[in-house]
């Protein structure tokens, strides 16, 4: 049980590990024609949900005991938008970069012009889309959802939006898996379709944990609703992408009650994975998040210029796995150990 608002939950931490891993293991392994890697494909589904959920519950957490609201929201929203801001760049000036190094003269100018052409607002403010850090959209809309889930707090209709946003991410299944009924025209792979539910569950059980936490089950129940759940996401993308006439889903209906299993299971064994190697990792999962992709471009201009075909290898995808993830996380701890030192 939770002592104090101080008190760390190390189980999000150590489902964070898992979570983080999961990402970096669908940016890796290719998702086409062998049953395989599609299957952990939408096993690692579970990921994003959860971070958004844990990150809603947090912010709940806080924010419903804190003596200025809304000292704390704009805090916690600056603190995003300045990180989001700052790989943004990053990525920005890595693809400037490459089209500087991979082409010459009058071709590299143009090329570098058409990138810079190809921004536009609503994709910079909203879909976090335009270098080629592409899980930067987790950001922004993580950002949108609080934006949203701060103001429904503030109004006192927390439960309205829990029922309205559930009910977007149900459309939002139009622009995922489930198009052979209807093709959503917008990207649903954002804060108002996606973000804004997990979120808003996470805030809605942070808000009623003590009745949850009264209905306490063991470890092994949790293990085998997870279980389940898992089964029945990945049955659920395969039907839908690969027997009925849908497209290849980043979420589904299933997502939904394993991410919720796993959160629950989060809320009632918060102490466990505390002093585990893993438990560390996943404290610094949004580093690892946001770094890994700027490895795994490396690692694939690096294939391209030598000629190597490897994704289709298994070994290697698994190889190129755990080479980006603790570079990641090694690269990303040194970062902080640089900061520390110089005061920032």
């Amino acid at each position: 049980m939770e002592s104090s608002i101080n008190t760390r939950i190390y189980a999000i931490d150590y489902i964070k590990f898992y979570s983080i891993f999961a990402v970096v293991v669908i940016h890796t392994f290719p998702l086409d024609h062998l049953a395989g890697f599609y299957m952990l494909d939408a096993l690692s589904r579970f990921a994003v949900p959860f971070f958004f959920m844990s990150s809603g519950y947090l912010f709940g957490r806080k924010i419903t005991r804190s003596k200025s609201t809304e000292t704390y929201f704009i805090k916690y929203l600056m603190k995003l938008l300045s990180i989001y801001a700052l790989w943004f760049l990053f990525y920005c000036i890595y693809d400037i970069s490459v089209l500087f190094m991979t082409h010459h003269g009058a071709e590299a100018t143009d090329d570098i012009l058409h990138y810079l052409d190809d921004f536009a607002l609503l994709d910079l403010l909203y879909y976090g889309k335009g270098t080629s850090g592409y899980q930067l959209w987790f950001l922004p809309a993580l950002v949108w959802s609080i934006f949203i889930l701060y103001i429904f707090f503030r109004l006192k209709k927390i439960h309205l939006l829990i029922l309205a946003s559930l009910i977007l991410n149900l459309a939002g299944l139009l622009g995922q898996s489930y198009t052979m009924f209807y093709k959503m025209p917008i990207p649903t792979r954002d804060a108002l379709f996606f973000g804004l539910f997990y979120s808003t569950l996470g805030f809605f059980i942070a808000s009623h944990k003590d009745k949850i936490n009264k209905k306490r089950m063991t470890i092994k129940i949790y293990v085998l609703l997870f279980s389940c759940f898992a089964v029945l996401q990945v049955i659920e993308a395969y039907l839908l992408d690969r027997k009925l006439s849908g497209s290849h889903g980043e979420y589904f209906i299933s997502t939904i009650f394993l991410t919720a299993s796993l959160f629950i299971f989060v809320l009632q064994y918060n102490q466990h994975g505390k002093n585990l190697f893993v438990t560390k990792i996943g404290a610094d999962s949004l580093g690892i998040y946001v770094i890994h992709v700027f490895f795994l471009n490396l690692v694939n201009l690096y294939l391209q210029s030598t000629g190597l075909k490897m994704s289709e290898n298994f070994i290697w995808s698994l190889f190129e796995t755990l080479f980006v993830f603790f570079l990641s996380f090694y690269v990303y701890r040194l970062m902080q150990s640089a900061k520390k030192l110089a005061g920032i």
